[in-house]
């Protein structure tokens, strides 16, 4: 094949793989910040504005390594040597399948697999293609991803328990003292967070950098040094501001504060004050639009569509996710067993920080569900013939699938945020900080690995485990979380068997070449 040819399929390739980004934004990013959301850690708002950031340098910064398992550990790309264009047929055919079942999962609020969806699509086309021989069952590729499938709900299920019965016996359960203790832990928690955090960094960053060829030593100072700083400014900084801000109720406090809150006296606000500022300044920006409306026509059109599209976005961050259906499970909620509420506002902003890197997390491993076989259409698009496994991911085509993902959890992220929320198990800041630094901690670890996991499954891992520490199976529906398990096993199979006959219909068809002159 000669390089640069069948232009259309790269085309309908990179808008596909971009649409397939878009549907883990508003399927899977749910994983990442419904147990924040549904604790009231933070604001469905709040949560998209973070994300942003989380998901795109999670993705940009260690997503290459399970993008190649996705583009090259499933089916044996060897088999098409002599016909590449053929496979990038089939890259594109499982893209179109797996991105329109995640979107139309995503529309009914159904919290499905996207690792499920591409790797059943890419079964599909492979079978389709050179039947079951084009599978790669080996332990290095097939295998070692289903086995991963049942093993991450465990591990993260083992770790988030480890982590809430730890936080339970030692803080929560000392209704005099446990604030205090909260106080204590948190600058260990953040050490963890931190090290975790850094050392995957650096040790799984862009390959370009090769931060992986730095020396062990040298590793190891910048994770202690690191991780020295997080804790000091957590000890010096941000305890003392937890203590303003929830021990002695200091409400004209702001999280910027926190940077200086040695340095600055009490900040309480009047709130009858301010409130009239704020009306006061409403009327004037309002009177302001309307003189600049008149003065400037041209002005007011360009202003007309970045409000229209600011309206629409603002549409879709504003709803209703943390009370969704709340009278549906007041009964399950009931039998979950409550702590004192300033203790849990310790874990409620650090539950954001939690957040965070769960979000880091699944930026760098769910990307490889969009751009993994994007990658093979590129480097076949640019070579002309298939790569042995020596040309690296180009780092574009991994931010492209960041940005992707960004723009669908803000524009359709919570009809699956809704699903999960508060709906599976009782969310308090306590038992989502458990959930989300277990799943993320099985999370990362298979990014470094290059295993790509589904997230759906961790945080369900972990949230059934969390909820079961409560000591009462009656605090779970298992109504919603049998659900959630019949869709992941109806996921491959139907989407393989949809991918394959898409494939083998256009692969097949009758063509015009060579008959018209």
């Amino acid at each position: 094949m000669e390089p640069h040819s069948y232009v259309w399929l790269f085309v309908i390739g990179a808008i596909i793989s971009f649409a397939g980004g878009f549907g883990i934004g508003a399927n899977d990013v749910a994983n990442s910040f419904s147990s924040s959301i549904g604790s009231r850690a933070l604001t469905l708002k709040q949560a998209c504005c973070i994300a942003i950031f989380t998901e795109f340098l999670g993705a940009f910064l260690l997503g290459s390594n399970t993008s190649e398992t996705i583009g090259e550990g499933i089916i044996k790309v060897s088999l098409f040597q002599s016909h590449p264009e053929v496979l990038m047929l089939a890259m594109v055919c499982a893209l179109v399948v797996s991105t329109t079942w995640v979107l139309f999962a995503s529309s009914r609020g159904w919290p499905v697999s996207t690792t499920h969806s591409i790797v059943g699509a890419i079964i599909g086309v492979g079978v389709a293609s050179f039947g079951w021989k084009a599978i790669d069952w080996s332990i290095d590729g097939l295998a070692k991803i289903i086995i991963s499938w049942f093993v991450a709900p465990i591990v993260s299920g083992i770790a988030a328990s480890i982590i809430f019965l730890a936080t339970k016996y030692l803080v929560l359960e000392h209704q005099e003292t446990s604030f205090q203790r909260g106080l204590i832990a948190i600058p260990i928690y953040f050490a963890i967070i931190i090290a975790i955090n850094v050392f995957y960094i650096i040790f799984k960053g862009p390959s370009n950098l090769k931060l992986d060829n730095l020396k062990p030593y040298i590793i190891a100072s910048i994770v202690v040094g690191v991780t020295i700083i997080a804790v000091t400014f957590s000890h010096f900084f941000y305890v003392q501001y937890l203590k303003r801000k929830i021990l002695r109720k200091e409400t004209g406090l702001r999280w910027y504060h926190v940077f200086i809150i040695p340095f600055i006296g009490e900040r309480y606000e009047n709130n009858v004050a301010e409130n009239g500022i704020e009306k006061q300044e409403g009327i004037e920006v309002e009177e302001n639009k309307d003189v600049s409306s008149g003065l400037n026509p041209k002005k007011n059109i360009f202003q007309s569509c970045f409000a229209t599209i600011g309206n629409y976005v603002a549409r879709s961050i504003n709803k209703e996710v943390a009370d969704y259906k709340a009278h549906d499970n007041k009964e399950i909620h009931d039998f979950a067993i409550k702590y004192d509420p300033d203790t849990e506002s310790l874990y409620s902003f650090l539950q954001i920080l939690t957040s965070s890197f769960v979000s880091f997390a699944h930026g760098s491993n769910d990307v490889s569900n969009a751009v993994g076989p994007f990658s093979i259409i590129y480097l076949i698009y640019q070579y002309g013939v298939i790569q042995s496994g020596g040309e690296t991911i180009p780092i574009w085509i991994v931010a492209l699938g960041g940005f992707a993902i960004d723009l669908g959890l803000v524009l359709y992220g919570y009809h699956v945020m809704r699903s999960l929320g508060n709906r599976i198990t009782y969310q308090s800041p306590s038992r989502g900080f458990s959930m989300e630094l277990g799943t993320s901690l099985a999370i990362i670890t298979a990014s470094k690995m290059g295993l790509p996991i589904s997230t759906t499954h961790c945080i369900t891992g972990a949230t059934t485990a969390v909820g079961l520490c409560n000591g009462n199976a009656k605090a779970l529906n298992w109504k919603l979380i049998g659900w959630c398990f019949f869709s992941w096993i109806l996921t491959v199979p139907v989407v393989a068997l949809l991918a394959g006959c898409i494939f083998a219909f256009v692969a097949n068809a009758p063509s015009l070449r060579g008959t018209v002159n």
